[in-house]
């Protein structure tokens, strides 16, 4: 049984009692976890897009590409994202009941805000509101300020990351530690790596504008430090 299968049971099952999106999280039994899991990273999405007052195309294509919907699993997931826009209930509920659920994997919570800054800029603008909303969601997920702006300068254009602090290493690190961190994030950051720390298969794309990044760093010093040609 898929995922998408056992949300729109569950999602049957919490109409027929007359309860929104957020009574999901009152199951505690192990099949569920992922169901909330997702269901509530899908509703962030869904507020995300309308931060800025107005669900643009864009956004809704962005939240298509991080979640990699398959099309039989659309309708469920369309019905969730469409949920979400009307709930009463407040994006930081659904961000609150994500933070406890992986408090102690803080690497999780940077994956989703990773997703979130995908449907935000999407459209290309950084709306005010989108940033008052992605900068609540961090600090409810305890996401230090340095690691939130190293994230949104990923995603900004004309913020110039260094390779450095992308890395998290020293000007002055040799080349054999710089390699050796750059192999290191790279398997961290892998889909099977990010499925091991609790992330359903169908949004592991997560973390891509992170991987991407990561393989940036490498090259920009690699290139800085190779050798110069002989004359």
């Amino acid at each position: 049984m898929s995922i998408w299968t056992r949300i729109t049971e569950a999602l049957a099952g919490l109409a027929a009692r007359g309860e929104g999106l957020l009574a999901v999280f009152s199951r505690r039994r192990a099949p569920e976890r992922s169901v909330a899991f997702t269901i509530a990273v899908i509703s962030l999405g869904a507020k995300m897009a309308k931060a800025d007052g107005l669900v643009r195309p864009a956004e809704v294509a962005a939240f298509r590409q991080v979640f990699q919907i398959a099309p039989e699993d659309e309708a469920a997931a369309a019905r969730v994202f469409n949920l979400a826009r009307q709930d009463v209930a407040g994006f930081d509920a659904y961000a609150t009941r994500i933070a406890a659920m992986f408090r102690d994997r803080p690497a999780v919570l940077e994956d989703i805000l990773e997703g979130l800054f995908s449907i935000a800029l999407a459209d290309g603008r950084y709306h005010e509101g989108e940033e008052g909303f992605l900068r609540a969601v961090a600090g409810i997920f305890s996401i230090p300020p340095k690691a939130f702006e190293l994230i949104e300068s990923r995603h900004l254009e004309g913020h110039r990351e260094d390779p450095w602090q992308v890395l998290g290493l020293p000007r002055d690190a040799p080349m054999p530690a710089v390699r050796a961190r750059w192999r290191q994030l790279v398997r961290t950051h892998h889909p099977d790596k990010m499925i091991a720390r609790g992330l359903p298969p169908e949004t592991v794309k997560l973390a891509n504008a992170r991987i991407a990044a990561i393989n940036r760093a490498w090259e920009e010093i690699s290139s800085r430090r190779a050798p110069a040609p002989a004359a």
